[in-house]
């Protein structure tokens, strides 16, 4: 004797048995005050509902939510840029969770306003009028565009740089500002180039010195009060290193990068003093961090390099993230 067979949860069977739970959808249902307030809020439970142990946490929050928003050149024209956008805020011990769409939601409420480290406190101190925290940060990430002129050919093209906007407010009421931006440049090796000059002249042998696409982080605290534009921390970058990566090319530009790498050879420590000197010499900038890759191209590996200002309580040289400088 067969065994007779029941209905499923969600879906009708073969032989006509209707579903359990119906999974229509209500597209004509309009949502009453009285609807919305009887809906269940996780900010209610009791803080004895708490999975794990009930311990603060340092950063919760939303990461990677777009929106287009705009930013000023040091021009004075405005760009409007893809971004994503990262924000985070502490949480007590005793409360469950917190309201993640409301970080979203309140940052809809300056989209079309151009996007400064000025107005990142500002957007800041809003939000924590709204929830019960202690810290808060919000992180802007896009791509910055910067018209490059080739080095003798006179075409120019957009080199793009990886670029950040941070804002952080400490538990004490402290707003601090960082700039974070990826430069990529080339570097030749002193040594290949000096072992190729011995090849030629004792041997009449031609070689090629090794030389590999490289790219400095540079992550900069500003001095309250002080504006730094991302143009002058690009800047800074080309004064050090000499030798960006190009965007538009024709021969005699290919020529006049290959006399300029063996004009500024370099090493990795090179490379990351030469940026120092360079940063250490703005006024305007508190503290900065600076991380530079070598992808080698005569080794299996990569050579890098760390350096920080030195600031008391500032940036410290703790970066192990190299597999992110891949250019």
């Amino acid at each position: 004797m067969s065994k007779s067979k029941e209905g499923m949860y969600l879906h009708e069977t073969t032989s006509g048995i209707k579903a359990k739970t119906s999974r229509l959808y209500d597209a004509k249902l309009k949502v009453t005050e009285a609807y919305r307030n009887s809906l269940p809020d996780m900010m209610d439970a009791k803080h004895d509902t708490v999975s794990g142990v009930n311990v603060p946490i340092q950063q919760v929050g939303v990461s990677n939510f777009k929106l287009p928003l705009k930013y000023l050149t040091q021009r004075g024209e405005t760009l409007v840029l893809e971004t994503s956008i990262t924000g985070t805020v502490s949480l007590e011990a005793e409360l469950k969770g917190i309201n993640m769409s409301r970080i979203v939601r309140s940052f809809y409420e300056h989209k079309d306003e151009v996007m400064t480290g000025e107005r990142l406190g500002r957007i800041l101190k809003a939000y924590l009028k709204k929830v019960e925290t202690k810290r808060a940060r919000l992180k802007l990430s896009f791509s910055y565009p910067i018209l490059q002129k080739s080095l003798r050919s006179g075409l120019e093209g957009f080199q793009f740089y990886k670029t950040a906007f941070e804002g952080m407010l400490t538990a004490d009421g402290e707003y601090r500002r960082f700039i974070h931006l990826d430069f990529v440049y080339s570097s030749a090796c002193p040594c290949s180039a000096e072992l190729n000059e011995h090849a030629r002249d004792k041997r009449n042998a031609y070689g090629v010195p090794h030389s590999q696409r490289s790219k400095a982080r540079i992550v900069i605290e500003e001095f309250p009060g002080k504006k730094i534009w991302i143009e002058e921390l690009q800047q800074h970058c080309l004064n050090a290193l000499k030798t960006e990566t190009q965007v538009m090319v024709k021969r005699e530009d290919e020529q006049a990068f290959a006399e300029l790498n063996g004009t500024n050879l370099k090493f990795v420590e090179d490379a990351a003093r030469l940026l120092y000197r360079e940063f250490d010499k703005d006024k305007k900038i508190k503290d900065f961090q600076i991380a530079c890759s070598h992808l080698e191209s005569l080794h299996s590996h990569d050579a890098v390099s760390v350096i920080c200002k030195g600031v008391k309580g500032g940036f410290a040289a703790e970066f192990d993230d190299f597999s992110a400088l891949i250019c």
